[in-house]
């Protein structure tokens, strides 16, 4: 096996290979997948040198640890976390060097959920419809990284990037707010409904996972009963199960679905959606769209 690889020592709670997906294949079921952070592994790669379109590893709360057979340069972002070298700290949101054999440890994320590791050439997995990303959902991809594992790295790209600092944004406070645009099925739903979606107290659940962002708080009164005829679920969509609370779909969602979409999130908003740890208080701002159920003033279509 060539020098320019890692073996796996510590995987995390979760630890994937990611880079900006596999879009355009919906119509044969096939998710988006991708790194949830997309502007985190964007950085993480400009900073290594490396296209935007490298493949990453997203780490889960925990980080990871590895060992590098050749010397490389590294970069951590996302979820600040602390990072060593060989026990030595080392920089988060800079490029490092790393000489071979060295170990290079993401530790626990100390604000946020989901890290991001380069490394100068990126993961060089299989590719798979043309991404390296992993989707848990189709099981498409690398599988999610194990104690022992090894991955190989491609050539670097260039020279790392000369930085000062890195400003951290992304990251949801004391709140995570979410926008999104009513439709198509809000009419699905009662004022009352609309109204708990608008005014609610909602939280981030640990249940959420890379396929959608679970919420616990009220739950939104229906109109109609039943459900609907499985349809398309875009990125972004806020879909309610029977249990009246709204689940924002994220990038390993199912492609088809048949409960109600309420709205969607657009997408600009999501990466801090990954980034909300559970418990984080979620406050929903949804607005009218001309593809909603509603008028403006909110009245159901006839």
């Amino acid at each position: 096996m060539t020098d320019r690889a890692f073996c796996v020592l510590r995987a995390g709670a979760l630890t994937t290979v990611q880079d900006l997906g596999r879009a355009g294949h919906a119509h044969l079921g096939v998710p988006r997948a991708g790194a949830l952070d997309e502007p985190a592994h964007r950085l993480a790669n400009r900073l290594v040198g490396n296209p935007e379109t490298a493949a990453t590893l997203e780490t889960t709360l925990t980080g990871c640890a590895v060992r590098v057979r050749a010397a490389t340069v590294v970069a951590v972002t996302g979820a600040p976390c602390p990072v060593t070298v060989d026990g030595r700290p080392a920089p988060w949101g800079a490029p490092v060097p790393v000489p071979a054999g060295a170990v290079v440890d993401a530790g626990p994320a100390t604000a946020g959920l989901r890290s991001y590791l380069a490394f100068a050439g990126g993961v060089a997995a299989e590719p798979v419809l043309g991404s390296r990303a992993a989707d848990l959902l189709s099981g498409l991809g690398p599988a999610p990284l194990s104690d022992g594992g090894v991955l190989p790295l491609g050539e670097p790209y260039g020279p790392p990037a000369r930085v000062d600092t890195v400003v951290r944004a992304g990251l949801p406070t004391a709140e995570l707010v979410l926008p999104c645009v009513l439709g198509p099925r809000d009419d699905w739903f009662t004022e009352a409904g609309l109204r708990t979606l608008a005014t609610g107290r909602f939280r981030v659940s640990s249940a959420s996972n890379r396929i959608g962002l679970r919420t616990e708080g009220p739950p939104l009164e229906r109109r109609e009963e039943g459900e609907l005829p499985s349809e398309g679920m875009p990125l972004g969509a806020l879909q309610v199960p029977p249990d009246g609370l709204p689940v924002l779909f994220l990038n390993d969602h199912p492609t088809t679905g048949g409960y109600p979409v309420v709205g969607v999130v657009p997408e600009r908003f999501l990466a801090a959606a990954a980034q909300a740890v559970p418990g984080t208080p979620v406050r929903f701002a949804p607005r009218p769209s001309r593809f909603s159920g509603r008028d403006g003033a909110g009245r159901g279509r006839a």
